[in-house]
């Protein structure tokens, strides 16, 4: 039995998309200062009895996160179908996008979502539950992107381990703006080659 093809709609103007998840992320962010901060009167920077970050492991291993994820998604998209297939479908949600919106959606999208799912989500309900959340907030009702909230999940379990061990919002942020900086790019790029 054929499964029906998605309804393609034209990506957003880059410019719009770019504003739009500014104002999105913002909000994100926003709302969990204000639960950390303003409702419980912690930090959203540091976990539980943290107050120090380490300028060099921190950075450095959610750099050395980022290059793992990356290189991973590279391999899964060029060598299974599935990976192509969800690159494809991805490609044509976001469209074509220059480095500068890449950079500034990444850095959007890292620190809001890791302000909510790491900083305020986190040390309420817990590692596995913030990063199930952190996979649902994820999950697009279409078969041909149902492995993005798979790999989500497992991102969402990366990034909170990088929390839980640095006991900060560094390490997942720098990760998470990592992976979304490049794969934006790469998908941006996909979608016009069709080939990474």
């Amino acid at each position: 039995m054929e499964s029906a093809s998605p309804i393609l709609v034209p990506p957003p103007r880059p410019q719009r998309l770019v504003r739009l998840s500014l104002w999105f992320y913002g909000g994100m962010t926003a709302l969990a200062l204000a639960w950390r901060a303003g409702v419980r009167g912690q930090s959203l920077v540091f976990g539980e009895g943290e107050t120090q970050i380490d300028w060099l492991r921190d950075p450095l291993a959610g750099a050395i996160a980022a290059a793992a994820v990356i290189l991973s998604s590279n391999a899964f998209t060029r060598h299974t179908r599935i990976g192509r297939e969800l690159a494809r479908a991805l490609a044509a949600l976001i469209g074509r996008l220059s480095w500068r919106a890449c950079v500034v959606l990444a850095a959007a999208s890292a620190i809001g979502e890791e302000a909510l799912f790491r900083g305020a989500l986190q040390p309420e309900i817990g590692w596995i539950a913030a990063s199930v959340v952190f996979a649902l907030a994820h999950l697009v009702p279409r078969r041909d992107l149902l492995p993005w909230s798979v790999f989500s999940l497992a991102a969402g379990l990366l990034l909170g381990f990088l929390y839980d061990a640095t006991g900060n919002l560094v390490a997942p942020v720098v990760a998470h703006f990592g992976i979304n900086a490049i794969n934006l790019r790469r998908l941006s790029a996909f979608g016009v080659s069709g080939e990474r």
